[in-house]
C-alpha cells in the first residue's frame, strides 16, 4: 500500500473532510496544484474551483470557494469559505442562482450602478463550478 497524506477540509461551518488519501488536486490562485504523501511543507491562497482527491479506487470532487491551505508534516489542511460534495449539488438551485447572477451582470452592463458587479461576477463563478462539481457524480 502506498503513502497517503491526511486531508481535512474545513469550513466555517465544521469539517467537511478528514480523511487519509492518496492524491489531492487543488484549485490555487497561482493555478491548479497536485499533493502526495510527503510532499513538502507550502501555504497557497486557494480560489473557488473543484478540489478532488482519491483513496484507493475512490474518487471525490468537492466544490470550493476562496480560503487557504497549508500542507506540513505529511497533512493538508484546506480552510475555505465553503465546500460541498459534487454529488449533494442542487442543480436546479445551481442553474437559478446561475441566472440570476446572469441578469445582474445584464443590469450592470446597461450602467445600472444599483448593481454590485464584482459580487454578482462571484455569484457567477460560484454557481458554474457548483454545476461543473454536480457533474463528477
Amino acid at each position: 500500500m502506498a503513502q497517503q497524506i491526511t486531508l481535512e477540509v474545513v469550513t466555517p461551518s465544521g469539517a467537511v473532510v478528514n480523511e487519509d488519501v492518496d492524491i489531492v488536486n487543488a484549485p490555487g490562485y497561482g493555478g491548479d496544484f497536485g499533493v502526495l504523501a510527503n510532499h513538502a511543507p507550502f501555504l497557497s491562497t486557494i480560489k473557488t474551483g473543484i478540489l478532488s482527491y482519491e483513496s484507493g479506487k475512490k474518487r471525490e470532487y468537492l466544490m470550493t470557494s476562496g480560503g487557504f491551505c497549508e500542507v506540513s508534516n505529511n497533512k493538508i489542511t484546506f480552510l475555505v469559505e465553503s465546500a460541498e460534495f459534487g454529488h449533494q449539488i442542487d442543480v436546479d438551485r445551481a442553474m437559478k442562482a446561475k441566472e440570476r447572477a446572469e441578469k445582474r451582470l445584464a443590469q450592470a452592463s446597461s450602467h445600472d450602478e444599483s448593481v454590485n458587479v464584482v459580487r454578482a461576477e462571484s455569484a457567477l463563478q460560484r454557481a458554474l463550478v457548483r454545476l461543473q462539481a454536480a457533474n463528477f457524480k
